[in-house]
């Protein structure tokens, strides 16, 4: 006597899975954010940058001669530290990833992880503009009370244009740090890379164009931190914009590139 048996048929409600809005890029903005304050490192470097922007303001006061007492010597002098802290901050938010081993957490979470890169450089990107702005009332504040203390007239000689300048030059620095996380992806190891191209690299290639003539007319074209100068100083001309974008191609551009390609082909452990 043969037995029946019966067999399940799949529908549709049991086949399906249910789909998710993704998640909002606010939302993953604001994660990438507060991760970059919540820990105390992450909350005095960021903090470093304010003490900075004081102390050199503080100095400008106390030490330069009077007549040099303009917007422009309090600019500058704050100028210094600043450029070379904010590279780091975006250095860290990616390569923090991987030393602090969160990155399993993170990619597992929003797996898509160009997006969650993205995100970090435009967050980085976002703090280093509020940052120079932060900066920048700071400046005017020292420059109006160090001039009522010296008695003499107050100087604003930092145009729109000169600013703006300055804050796209410390923006490609940061991304600049953001190129070596993704490199590198170790805290302890971007940050030395970040010292040797910031300090080793210019001073190579100006060694280089001092003893080697043919090597002078290249070297705008190679060094990225010449021609990322010419921002600093002011209203760049045709061919000093050329350079920058020339250097900007080589040593952010194309590193960028392969450091997401990397990211999103590598192991996350």
């Amino acid at each position: 006597m043969s037995t029946l048996t019966q067999v399940p048929v799949a529908t549709e409600a049991a086949t399906s899975r249910p789909t998710y809005a993704p998640i909002p890029r606010r939302r993953i903005a604001r994660v990438e954010l507060i991760k970059m304050f919540d820990t105390r490192s992450g909350f005095w470097l960021m903090a470093s940058i304010a003490i900075a922007a004081l102390l050199a303001t503080a100095a400008t006061i106390l030490f330069a001669p009077e007549d040099e007492l303009t917007y422009e010597t309090f600019a500058t002098a704050i100028g210094f530290p600043i450029a070379l802290i904010l590279p780091i901050v975006g250095l860290l938010s990616i390569s923090s990833e991987w030393s602090q081993r969160t990155g399993l957490t993170t990619f597992t979470l929003l797996p898509n992880r160009s997006r969650v890169i993205n995100v970090k450089v435009m967050v980085s990107i976002g703090i280093g503009i509020a940052s120079m702005f932060v900066a920048l009332a700071i400046g005017a504040l020292g420059n109006i009370v160090g001039t009522a203390i010296a008695g003499v007239d107050t100087s604003w000689n930092v145009s729109v244009q000169e600013f703006s300048l300055i804050v796209l030059a410390n923006v490609l620095g940061m991304l600049i740090g953001s190129m070596l996380g993704l490199l590198i992806r170790n805290s302890a190891g971007a940050i030395v890379g970040y010292f040797v191209f910031n300090a080793l690299l210019p001073t190579l290639f100006m060694t280089l164009a001092n003893f080697k003539e043919g090597f002078r007319d290249i070297w705008p074209w190679v060094d990225f931190s010449y021609a990322q100068g010419a921002l600093f100083n002011g209203d760049p001309s045709g061919e000093e914009w050329a350079h920058l974008a020339v250097t900007v191609s080589i040593w952010l551009l194309l590193p960028l590139l392969v450091g997401l390609y990397l990211v999103r082909r590598s192991e996350v452990k």
